[in-house]
Parts: C-alpha cells; structure tokens; sequence
C-alpha cells in the first residue's frame, strides 16, 4: 500500500498526462491516415483530441504547483537568505492557497450545472460533465500539492536549511542515506 500511495504522490500527474499525450497523437494520427490514404474523415477525432487537450492543460497546472514550475523572479528571491526565501515561499503558497479554494466552490458549481443540464458533446454523445469537471479536479489537486509544498517550507523556515522534497518521501524500496 504504501508503494501505491507514494506511486500516486510522485507520478500520477506525470503519468496522465503522458497516457493523455498518446491518445492525443494516436487519434491524430489516425485521422491523418483516414483522411489521407482511405479518403474519409473521422467526425469524432478532432472532438476526443479538444477534450484530452482541456484535460492536460489542466492537469499541467497541478504538475508546474508541485515541481514549483512558475513564472517567477529568481534573483530577487536568492537575495534573501534560507529562511527569507522560505518565508517568501510561505507567503506566496498561502495566496496560492487560498487563490485555489477560492476557486473550488465556482468549479463544483459549473460541473453541477453542467450535470443538470444534460448537455452531451456534439460528434460523440459524451456528457460534458466529464470534460467541465476538469477544473474542479484541477483546483482540488493544486490545492493538495501546495499544502505539500507548504509544509515543506515551513519546515525549511524553522530549521533554516533548504530542502526540496521531504526526507520520507524517498522511495519506499530505497534506504535513507545519513
């Protein structure tokens, strides 16, 4: 269970995005064959592609939360020292927070009116609840992977030193060096 657990903590971004990436390409590349060497086209590729698309892009946004993956000013932050830094990163990961479960309840509230409505993609028949819950997963995630973050520096902050990832979180296979 608890290689699961750390599978899910350290990859699971990574590896939907991936699987996502290849059916993306798989179905466009399938459209391409069809179109180009049987003469048909598909009615449902570029739909299926636009709906994988939205779910990556906002997957993406919980993978750059948890490498810490910003736009940010670099050189301003090294100016200060270990526990400056840290009680800048404190600072911006509690607006982040609160930015994300801000967002949370507007989410719920689209995917549940998307629910009621019924409204099913055009080419497919697929329920648009499916693709509208991305942002409610999205932001929940987000939110999860910067209370991580935000622990992490915390502990940096009390103990002046600058770690990257927790001790613990070394794979479960692999001894602790120290």
């Amino acid at each position: 269970m608890k290689k699961i657990v750390f599978w899910i903590d350290e990859y699971l971004e990574e590896f939907v995005m991936t699987i996502l990436l290849i059916l993306m390409a798989l179905i466009m590349g399938v459209q391409v064959l069809s179109r180009y060497v049987f003469g048909m086209s598909l009615s449902w590729s570029e739909e299926i592609t636009r709906y994988l698309f939205i779910w990556s892009a906002f997957i993406s946004v919980s993978l750059c939360t948890k490498k810490c993956i910003s736009i940010k000013i670099d050189q301003f932050i090294k100016m200060f020292s270990k526990r400056g830094r840290a009680a800048f990163k404190i600072t911006n990961l509690t607006i982040e927070f609160i930015f994300f479960v801000y967002l949370v309840p507007y989410a719920y509230r689209y995917l549940i009116t998307t629910i009621e409505s019924g409204q099913v993609s055009p080419a497919c028949g697929i329920p648009m609840y499916y693709i509208q819950s991305a942002p409610l997963i999205c932001f929940v995630l987000c939110a999860f992977r910067i209370v991580e973050r935000w622990f992490l520096e915390w502990h940096n902050f009390l103990h002046n030193e600058e770690l990257k990832r927790w001790p613990s979180r070394v794979h479960p296979d692999k001894e602790e060096e120290g």
